[in-house]
């Protein structure tokens, strides 16, 4: 009996319990009917003396009941067996469905949904199971984001350790090869008046892309976390527009800023004045002799432009990756180490700041916006 399932058991229960009323009812009919049709129920007895009480019984009304049994115990049976199925099916059937639902759950069918069709507790646990499944598909989908999340951002620390040290090659390389041949005094290398001061500018360029690859490394990480606080964007620019418009000035250029008296943000300073620094040391170092920078605001957006040539949509397409320095205006000379808009591009997507930087046709030039 324990290895039925749920419907046989609830028919074979209760079939045996409108069998065992029937019978019964079929047997009390049997005893009470007879005595009911009598004429005389009961003989008291001769006055004076105590007799036991007999039953009489009406010979007629017993066969015909003991005629009528078969049929009215066949009907009985097949009442009960019709009952009984209806009724197993009507309450296994909500059920069967709950089991079916649920075993497509667990293999994380996003369609199965438990009918709910009415409202007692078999209704109510179907839309608790709804509910339930909903948060965990939401869950899982939440967690299956993360992790693709985190995947990604280990995928670009190995790819970025990997330029870094790509990077670093280079100029480590080329210092060992002049310290070899004035060790060795081969040829020009003799002159070491000549040759320590570029031997002291290339370690001090080792050293100040060293600190560039640390100091990237650590966005968005709980060592550079930073909370968000409520101040003034202008009063941030200030600053940094006085410095890089000195900057600008010494190299021949023009450097216009036209700012709001106040223009409330939510933001981490110190990481989006370390973006906005990188433009406009970006902006200076490649715009073009007596060119214009311009920083403003446009609505919730801040503008920053600067003459210079255009970078053709080929390179635009890369110039936020580590280390990409286009070969027709940037080298490793003179255009810095191509860390400047990977940090930027690093610090807008880990804020959620919408950002563009695209060509401009008047003035010829090129334009960043940030939505702050």
């Amino acid at each position: 009996m324990k290895r039925l399932k749920l419907f046989p058991k609830i028919f074979i229960y209760t079939l045996f319990l409108m069998l065992m009323i029937a019978l019964l009812a079929s047997g009390m009919f049997y005893l009470l009917a007879p005595i009911f049709a009598s004429d005389n129920p009961l003989n008291p007895g001769t006055a004076g003396n105590i007799f036991p009480a007999e039953v009489p019984r009406n010979e007629e009304v017993t066969q015909a009941i003991l005629g009528s049994l078969p049929y009215t115990m066949g009907m009985c049976v097949l009442i009960s067996l019709i009952s009984a199925f209806f009724f197993s099916k009507a309450i296994t059937k909500p059920i069967k469905h709950i089991v079916d639902t649920t075993f497509s759950m667990t293999i994380l069918k996003k369609d199965a949904k438990c009918m709910v069709q009415s409202a007692d507790e078999i209704g109510l646990l179907s839309e608790s199971i709804n509910k339930l499944y909903s948060k965990l598909l939401q869950t899982i989908e939440n967690l299956e984001h993360e992790k693709e999340q985190v995947a990604e951002v280990e995928r670009q620390k190995i790819d970025f350790l990997r330029m870094a040290l790509h990077e670093l090659k280079t100029p480590v390389t080329a210092l060992n090869a002049i310290l070899d041949n004035m060790v060795m005094g081969i040829g020009k290398y003799k002159d070491y008046n000549a040759y320590l001061p570029l031997c002291k500018e290339r370690s001090e360029q080792i050293a100040g892309m060293i600190i560039e690859i640390l100091d990237t490394s650590k966005l968005g990480t709980s060592i550079d976390t930073e909370p968000s606080t409520t101040f003034d964007a202008t009063a941030l620019l200030l600053p940094l527009c006085e410095q890089y418009q000195l900057i600008a000035q010494a190299n021949g250029m023009i450097f216009k800023m036209v700012l709001l008296n106040q223009f409330p943000v939510c933001l981490p300073p110190k990481m989006i004045s370390k973006a906005i620094s990188n433009i406009f040391a970006n902006a200076v170092a490649y715009t073009i002799p007596g060119g214009t920078i311009s920083v403003y605001f446009d609505n919730r957006n801040l503008v920053i432009e600067n003459e210079c040539l255009p970078i053709p949509s080929e390179h635009l397409k890369k110039i936020f990756e580590p280390f990409y320095r286009p070969d027709y205006a940037r080298n490793k000379k003179d255009g810095g180490n191509g860390l400047g808009l990977y940090i930027v591009a690093s610090i807008l997507n880990y804020l959620d700041l919408p950002y563009s930087f695209y060509p401009m046709k008047e003035p010829v030039g090129m334009r960043f916006t940030i939505s702050l």
